[in-house]
């Protein structure tokens, strides 16, 4: 057996860390350490700093002569193992019946829509347990329309949520500062493009853009990207109904699309319901 297979061995089976053993002794020990270094003035800085990295590796953190190391850039794979670790002793091992229902398969009640942009993280904003929403996120969080050629891995996923996990709603969150939609906004009018993939990608949202730049032409460039952000959300659920079975799920009321704007400078969130007047009639 290799180390570093031994090592993912050791990790998986929670054997890495002697608080797996310890139960309620190892919180105890947390908080009595916790409760010394906020009572520092009446210890000496050399007892207080190895309280300070007593606590560290208790807590599955690196020190470095006796400080506890910052590894989040420093060591990718030690920032990733510890962060499982808290991950599995303050979460996985709390929540036996969740996880253990979740072992057995998913349903979830959301298809989520939402950019790649890493602060705009759709279980973070919404607090979405394991197993509550099945995501998909790309640049500027575009649904492109149905296309088997074209978009194949859109439609996989959109496929799957409504056909076989039978979501009940789909959301497509946009949010500020989108860089997609700003780079959406800056193509010049003659569509000509300086990127491989990302101006033909958001370009999805050409109709947004369109009625963005005539509606307020005359607005800084700021503005228009704003009402961009919420104009291609729109869009995209526009675009949700060009598949047939999602047009199919939504007219038999089984399926709801909602569009969303997250504000992260100003900590708002904005959901709405788009009335699409949707027929089964058959033109002949």
């Amino acid at each position: 057996m290799t180390g570093s297979f031994k090592k993912r061995m050791l990790l998986c089976c929670g054997k890495q860390l002697p608080k797996e053993k310890m139960g309620s002794k190892y919180e105890e020990a947390i908080a009595g350490l916790t409760k010394l270094l906020s009572e520092k003035d009446g210890l000496n800085d050399a007892a207080a700093a190895k309280i300070k990295q007593i606590t560290a590796e208790l807590q599955g953190k690196p020190t470095e002569n006796g400080v506890a190391k910052d590894v989040s850039v420093s060591d990718p794979v030690q920032r990733l193992t510890s962060g499982f670790l808290r991950f599995k002793t303050e979460k996985y091992e709390k929540n036996p019946a969740l996880y253990g229902e979740l072992a057995k398969g998913q349903s979830p009640k959301f298809l989520v829509f939402a950019c790649s942009d890493s602060r705009v993280c759709p279980s973070h904003i919404f607090d979405f347990q394991p197993g509550e929403a099945f995501s998909v996120r790309n640049i500027a969080n575009m649904v492109p329309p149905y296309d088997k050629k074209k978009f194949p891995g859109s439609g996989a996923a959109i496929e799957y949520a409504v056909l076989h996990l039978k979501v009940e709603n789909i959301v497509v969150v946009g949010h500020s500062c989108c860089g997609g939609i700003k780079g959406l906004m800056s193509i010049p009018d003659d569509g000509c493009t300086s990127s491989d993939f990302i101006e033909n990608w958001v370009q999805i949202g050409n109709l947004a853009r369109s009625k963005v730049k005539s509606e307020l032409n005359s607005a800084e460039f700021t503005e228009q990207c704003k009402n961009c952000e919420k104009e291609a959300v729109n869009v995209s659920l526009g675009n949700l109904l060009t598949y047939p079975f999602v047009r199919e799920a939504v007219v038999k009321k089984t399926l709801a699309l909602k569009g969303a704007h997250y504000d992260f400078v100003n900590g708002c969130f904005e959901i709405w319901n788009l009335d699409f007047s949707l027929s089964t009639s058959t033109k002949v």
